[in-house]
């Protein structure tokens, strides 16, 4: 009896050493994993920025007299040509200034037709010593009077037919017109708060946007010129991205940047400028401005390769014994969402477990599987 319960334990215990023992031989399985070797291929980085899009001109459109809306000739969204009659105003005093102009300029005209006929008569009179010499200047100041009363007729007369243009409003610029806050009958002048409306000259589009302080770092290392004009001349194409995802058929070219950097935000305001001749993209609308990079020689891998630590980027190289080493790398930035392009952390030649690294360990053996680079690089980086 004694030796029957004896030998229970020595079995529990060698039965669990054999379970143990079976448990880390199965933990050492070498399982397969997707490697790919690395090898330097010539990249391109796109970087985007939230943009806010402005027309070429945005023109408010204001009256310059005081009246009532007579007629609008436009509506809203309408496309317009310089000169194209928009509003016109009722003033009904500009029509009558004009006429009172007039009718100045026929008496003025009179005065000097008179003035003009008692020079021509004392003139004789004078040169046969009948009359003195003084009745024939007082008759010429006077001419000269009448004359400058004449001319001071005219320039009322132009005035006042420049203000009855005003009662005619037309568009200053082609463009696209804006929204029309009043409505025939309004009382507006000068001082209304709203324009009339707001003609937008939208054959070419301005897209601001912001950049930081690392960034504007980063692309005069990467951009050659002296000057930032001469690096903005360098600079390649870039590319807008409309609200709804879809790419701007028109490519433009970042033609200005702020020599500063706005204090309360770290940023330096940029402005690309992109064609617009279907006048598809509208003054106030948002989009995406895509600002590529192209880098020589470069170590690309799939951003699914990678994991983070405590904000630092890894990756699992496979040693020459078959094992995995967690290696710390550093990365260029990009929003391409699929590949980084290392910096430091692996050289050409190295390879890398591309799939299934949140399963591996520090020193794990496994099962390389070779993977074709066009399998990987399939799919542009753009």
């Amino acid at each position: 009896m004694s030796v029957t319960l004896l030998a229970a334990p020595l079995c529990f215990f060698s039965c669990d050493g054999n379970k143990q023992q079976a448990a880390g031989q199965a933990a050492d399985v070498a399982k397969e994993y997707p490697v790919l070797t690395l090898t330097p291929r010539t990249t391109t980085l796109n970087s985007d920025y939230p943009a806010t899009i402005e027309g070429q001109q945005d023109i408010e459109i204001r009256p310059k007299i005081d009246g009532y809306i007579e007629r609008i000739f436009v509506d809203e969204g309408a496309t317009v040509k310089r000169g194209q009659p928009l509003f016109r105003i009722s003033a009904p005093q500009y029509e009558q200034e004009v006429r009172t102009a007039e009718a100045t300029i026929k008496i003025a005209q009179a005065d000097v037709n008179a003035a003009q006929m008692q020079v021509n008569k004392v003139r004789p009179l004078v040169e046969k010593n009948i009359v003195s010499r003084y009745e024939l200047q007082s008759a010429e100041f006077n001419l000269q009077s009448k004359r400058a009363a004449l001319a001071q007729a005219n320039a009322m007369l132009a005035n006042a037919r420049t203000n009855l243009g005003y009662t005619l409003i037309t568009s200053p610029a082609n463009g696209i017109v804006g929204s029309i806050p009043y409505k025939i009958g309004s009382l507006v002048n000068s001082n209304t708060p709203q324009p009339l409306t707001t003609v937008s000259n939208i054959g070419k589009i301005y897209a601001y946007f912001s950049i930081n302080e690392k960034q504007v770092l980063a692309f005069t290392n990467r951009v050659k010129g002296a000057t930032i004009h001469d690096r903005l001349a360098t600079m390649p194409p870039v590319s807008l991205i409309l609200a709804n995802g879809t790419e701007f058929p028109q490519k433009g070219r970042i033609e200005a940047a702020s020599g500063s950097f706005n204090p309360e935000t770290g940023s330096s305001r940029v402005r690309a400028t992109f064609p617009n001749p279907n006048s598809l993209v509208r003054s106030g609308s948002s989009g995406t401005v895509r600002i590529p990079t192209t880098v020589d020689s470069a170590i690309v891998i799939p951003q699914k390769a990678t994991y983070e630590i405590q904000g630092k980027t890894f990756v699992y190289r496979l040693e020459k014994d078959g094992t995995v080493k967690s290696v710390a790398i550093n990365v260029m930035e990009n929003d391409d969402g699929r590949f980084y392009v290392v910096r430091q952390g692996l050289r050409p030649g190295d390879q890398i477990v591309v799939e299934g690294v949140a399963t591996l360990r520090e020193g794990a053996p496994i099962k390389p599987r070779a993977v074709r680079v066009d399998s990987v690089y399939q799919q542009p980086m753009g």
